[in-house]
């Protein structure tokens, strides 16, 4: 027991030793919260106060989970297997597997990933003839998701127009779709679960006198049904329930636009009476320059349940702010210094350029390009949403469940085997009428279409019968050759890493088998087996899958880098409109955000980190001046070196106007570093200020961001967003704060 506990600093060792009672740790960035949370768990289970199956863990990510099952495995002498431990949906899914009958479910029931949830609502749309341009299938996705994540189904939301109310009537139709082909999307899993739960007193009870321990991870990234499913298994708080153990962090949280709600953090403590508040400060990633910035930019939140990042690491070097002409400067200067570092020693893999919104990588890309330096931008394509692995599982579904429509028409003319849309439309109709799966209405056609869909519908059945039997990797190896892929893509010239793909679906197969925790019973049904791997495909999906060993510059959003971090670190754009981003400047939550956004990108750094921003940048083919983000403003000037080029315009009269000048190409070996504090925002006449949000008559609200002249001469122009870029006289405008 002393080994387990010997690591942790006295706060980690004050949260991994806590009573049986609730508690909310508030860990910062690199402040070892993994560590904490495995520790805790084995520290339980060694001291003899739960067993191992009386634990439930929660975490966002697959990767999460597994290198917390992988700790455990070594920190403990007993088995981790009754556990549970997984993602909100992976144990969903477990839940509803195991209940599937009360849940109003079959055993093999499929989960939709986003891009099959997509599909299955343009073919609902389809066969109820609704215009799609009136009801755009992606955003009735994402109004459907919202709406089960709220905990709402159809006949519980409010419609105050016509436009909802169709809605709310597509929405109840896609609900009979799915629970006609026996699909669930990812968010259905979580309703379903709670609602399971919810209604059933017996189940729910059963529940909360197994799991005595409650952990949960990313807690800032929880949104209300999320935390309302968490309530049920802690029996809502009451006395004697499960002992919940919350770990986040309230500067990070950044997925608002996901439905992530860190109010959750403080109706937690409130609603659960949470005396023990435990912050994790001490900081084993960063150097102290680097944290005294990040404190300092958060600082400014007014919303937050506070803490102070430290670390006995040492100041290190300081922040260096680079201002560049144009986006296209910023991104050279940022080459050459990359290129510098590299013959200093670094490794690429460990250099990571981040920027706000995609349409940022571009310029950065086309000059690595022509640097000759290796990149991968992170978060493209993920393995299991290849369209050929796509196809693939498509098959496999249906071996496992032949009425899932949205598998049926991916695969029934691919390969191309001569079926039609007009047979497929003739289909459609037909099992609108006979209110059956696509698979089941092949039977009542006749003609051309009948004997071409029937050829498709033998096929399904022979691979289904073929692979009765055979083991998970064999049974996927078959039915790459039975369904003519493996064909296909022979015969495609450029189809020889679709090949090298597919061989790795049946490497995915076989690992999955070796890992399987399925029991004895379920291994020896294959068919039962192949339902819990596509259930974990369309789960892995979702996770981002970097390659591995590649020497590469990392580029990628703030968003996609939490979690992350390097021993170098590039943040680009910092300009108001940019970062913060524009929609968000004129409301609190949304600033708010943005700087959490901008601390997340900060502490991704170890050792060396450094902001830039361009005086102008081409963004959605239009050129835009905008002055430096705020957030340079929040860095104290003291933890910076200002890398200027000889003879730099000043910050005042070059980041708007002088936009003439030649070009700038700076580099290492000529900028010069100052120390200098910048100046500070002008003040206008009328009590304006450059910086500040105005509305405007004509052309609505926006941001000043440059000035010049006085008296009756003088004029500002203003960023006005949508409506572009104006430069307007006060002496005329008429200008109210916003």
């Amino acid at each position: 027991m002393s080994t387990l506990l010997s690591n942790l600093n006295p706060e980690q060792l004050q949260a991994v030793t806590l009573p049986a009672q609730h508690a909310l740790i508030l860990a910062g960035a690199g402040s070892g919260k993994t560590r904490v949370l495995t520790t805790r768990i084995a520290w339980l289970i060694q001291s003899g106060q739960v067993d191992p199956a009386g634990i439930l863990a929660v975490t966002f990510t697959n990767k999460a989970a597994k290198e917390m099952l992988a700790r455990l495995g070594s920190m403990l002498p007993v088995s981790t297997r009754g556990m549970w431990i997984g993602t909100f949906h992976g144990l969903a899914n477990r839940l509803l597997r195991a209940h599937h009958r009360d849940a109003g479910l079959p055993q093999l029931f499929q989960i939709l990933d986003s891009g099959d949830q997509l599909a299955a609502i343009k073919r609902l749309l389809k066969t109820l003839n609704v215009d799609d341009e009136k009801f755009p299938p992606r955003e009735l996705l994402h109004f459907i998701n919202g709406q089960k994540e709220a905990g709402n189904r159809p006949h519980a939301v409010e419609a105050w127009d016509d436009y909802t109310r169709q809605r709310v009537h597509l929405f109840q139709e896609y609900e009979a779709q799915c629970q006609r082909e026996s699909v669930v999307d990812f968010a259905e899993l979580l309703l379903r679960s709670y609602e399971l739960l919810e209604r059933n007193e017996p189940l729910r009870r059963h529940y909360q006198r197994r799991f005595r321990h409650i952990l949960v991870d990313e807690f800032q990234d929880t949104n209300r049904l999320q935390y309302r499913w968490l309530k049920l298994f802690a029996d809502e708080g009451r006395e004697g329930g499960a002992a919940m153990f919350c770990v986040g962090d309230d500067d990070q949280s950044i997925y608002r636009f996901r439905g992530a709600e860190v109010g959750n953090m403080r109706d937690f403590e409130r609603e659960f009476r949470v005396n023990n508040v435990i912050r994790l400060e001490q900081n084993y990633r960063s150097h102290s320059n680097i944290l005294d910035a990040a404190n300092a930019i958060i600082r400014h939140n007014s919303n937050r349940l506070g803490k102070n990042l430290w670390t006995d690491q040492g100041a290190g070097e300081p922040i260096r702010v680079f201002e560049a002409y144009s986006d296209g400067d910023e991104a050279r200067w940022i080459v050459e210094e990359i290129q510098s570092l590299v013959r200093d020693g670094a490794l690429r893999s460990e250099i990571a350029l981040l920027y706000r919104s995609n349409a940022q990588s571009r310029v950065l890309e086309h000059q690595l390009f022509s640097a000759g330096i290796p990149y991968r931008v992170y978060g493209g394509l993920r393995f299991f949403e290849r369209q050929e692995i796509k196809h693939a599982l498509a098959y496999l579904r249906l071996i496992a469940n032949a009425d899932d429509d949205t598998s049926f028409a991916r695969v029934v003319n691919f390969p191309t085997r001569g079926i039609g849309a007009r047979s497929l439309e003739v289909l459609t109709d037909a099992a609108r009428v006979y209110n059956t799966s696509l698979y089941a209405t092949v039977p009542h056609l006749t003609g051309k279409p009948g004997t071409s869909l029937a050829q498709f519908v033998r096929l399904v059945e022979d691979l289904r019968r073929d692979t009765a039997g055979l083991p998970l990797p064999e049974l996927v190896d078959h039915v790459l050759d039975l369904s003519g892929l493996r064909a296909h893509y022979k015969a495609d010239k450029e189809g020889r890493e679709r090949l090298e793909n597919l061989d790795e679906l049946i490497n995915a197969a076989a690992n999955f088998l070796a890992e399987s925790q399925a029991d004895a019973e379920v291994l020896a049904q294959p068919h039962a087996l192949l339902a819990d791997f596509l259930a974990h495909a369309s789960l892995e999906a979702g996770d981002h899958q970097a390659d591995q060993g590649a020497d590469a510059v990392q580029l990628m959003t703030v968003h996609s880098a939490k979690g992350l971090e390097f021993n170098v670190v590039f943040v680009s754009g910092l300009e108001e409109g940019l970062f913060p981003h524009e929609n968000s400047i004129l409301e609190t939550d949304g600033l708010e955000e943005e700087r959490r956004l901008m601390y997340v990108a900060v502490t991704r750094a170890r050792e060396r980190l450094y902001l830039s921003f361009a005086q102008s940048r081409m963004l959605h083919g239009q050129t835009r001046y905008n002055l430096r983000s705020r957030f340079l403003e929040e860095v104290p000037a003291e933890l910076t070196k200002w890398l200027t080029p000889p003879n730099p315009r000043s910050a005042a009269g070059g980041a708007m106007g002088g936009m003439g000048g030649g070009y700038f190409k700076p580099s290492p070996a000529t900028a010069q570093v100052q120390r200098a504090p910048r100046p500070t925002f002008a003040t206008l006449p009328n009590g304006l200020r450059i910086g500040q949000a105005v509305s405007h008559a004509k052309f609505g609200q926006g941001v000043i961001v440059a000035a010049e002249g006085s008296g009756s001469d003088a004029k500002v122009q203003i960023n006005f967003g949508p409506a572009g870029v104006k430069w307007l006289l006060l002496a005329v405008a008429k200008l109210d704060p916003a």
